[in-house]
């Protein structure tokens, strides 16, 4: 059986992982607000990598594609909105459709990821 997703433990880890579909450059202390917010949360760091494809990449992927993309941050109420209705809807299809997606498109935020796990260690170990 499926474990049911619960969304207040998921809000926080989507707000920050929010950050990697801005159209701007993140700065370490965004780094830091990411790897802070995973660390308090109860998922681990590969969780963390599958919640952002699964969940969060779906729905701001597109906000990368955009010439003049939301560089300022996204409404938490819509992105959780948009994230849960999206989740409520999913077909059996479209994990395939997402891995299709991701394999196209996640070289976008590759070079974020090698830095937030740096980042997540480097805090982890204190």
């Amino acid at each position: 059986m499926i474990k049911p997703i619960n969304i207040k433990e998921r809000t926080p880890i989507w707000i920050a992982l929010s950050d990697f579909y801005l159209d701007t450059e993140l700065q370490d202390s965004d780094f830091r607000y990411i790897a802070r917010t995973i660390l308090e949360s109860p998922y681990t760091f590969e969780e963390i990598k599958n919640i952002n494809i699964y969940e969060v990449f779906p729905v701001l992927q597109i906000n990368l594609l955009q010439p003049a993309g939301e560089w300022a941050g996204f409404n938490e109420k819509w992105l959780v909105e948009v994230i849960t209705t999206r989740l409520e809807a999913k077909s059996s299809i479209d994990n395939t459709v997402v891995d299709i997606q991701y394999k196209k498109y996640g070289w976008m935020q590759e070079d974020y990821w090698v830095r937030l796990e740096s980042i997540y260690h480097e805090i982890r170990e204190k």
